[in-house]
């Protein structure tokens, strides 16, 4: 949580170009300069958000305007995430990886969607978290990238490894950690919002 804020600040500063772009992604910013800023700005609001939806789960009042706001960014950042992830020059492995990120990052948001809509509580709470935890993708390959530039472990592998492995390693926890919350002792997650419909 306490890296949230420093990567989406420098994402959002470089999508709106208040930072510059490591030359990888000033090439690709040059192929698409509407969607690669728009991508970049709205993922790092996405992310910013996090924190803030899940600290008014219980304040439907607060809840409700953060989770449409939230919903806005996740849809811009999912789709432009799609074109983005065929349009990089990176690796067939690591453009898999970043776009298969957008698709479930967007099926989750909707399923969540679907399932408050139809005032399933728990559902909706377990499929949130999920998403949650796809969007905490960012952070995630930032710190595998990262630690291997510092180990000077061979870059290509990793960064394919990280462009799989920042999202799918968390969204494993938070759907192991829900499942036993919801069919375990308790009803619902601990996390869980308000009964009424956002």
């Amino acid at each position: 949580m306490l890296l949230i804020i420093p990567v989406s600040a420098i994402a959002f500063a470089s999508g709106v170009g208040l930072l510059r772009l490591p030359y990888e992604m000033f090439l690709l910013a040059e192929r698409m300069p509407l969607i690669f800023p728009m991508h970049m700005a709205a993922s790092a609001l996405a992310l910013v958000l996090l924190p803030l939806m899940i600290a008014t789960r219980h304040k439907r009042h607060l809840h409700r305007p953060v989770g449409r706001a939230l919903g806005l960014f996740v849809a811009v950042g999912g789709l432009t995430a799609l074109p983005v992830a065929v349009l990089s020059s990176s690796g067939e492995v690591a453009r898999a990886g970043f776009f298969v990120q957008g698709l479930v990052w967007l099926a989750l948001f909707a399923a969540g969607w679907r399932a408050i809509r139809a005032r399933d509580v728990p559902h909706h709470t377990q499929l949130m978290l999920m998403m949650a935890a796809v969007t905490t993708g960012a952070v995630w390959f930032r710190l595998i990238t990262g630690t291997s530039l510092l180990l000077h472990l061979p870059f290509e592998p990793m960064y394919a490894f990280a462009a799989w492995a920042g999202w799918l390693l968390p969204l494993a926890a938070v759907w192991t950690w829900t499942r036993q919350r919801l069919h375990g002792h308790s009803a619902e997650p601990s996390l869980a919002i308000p009964t009424r419909t956002v």
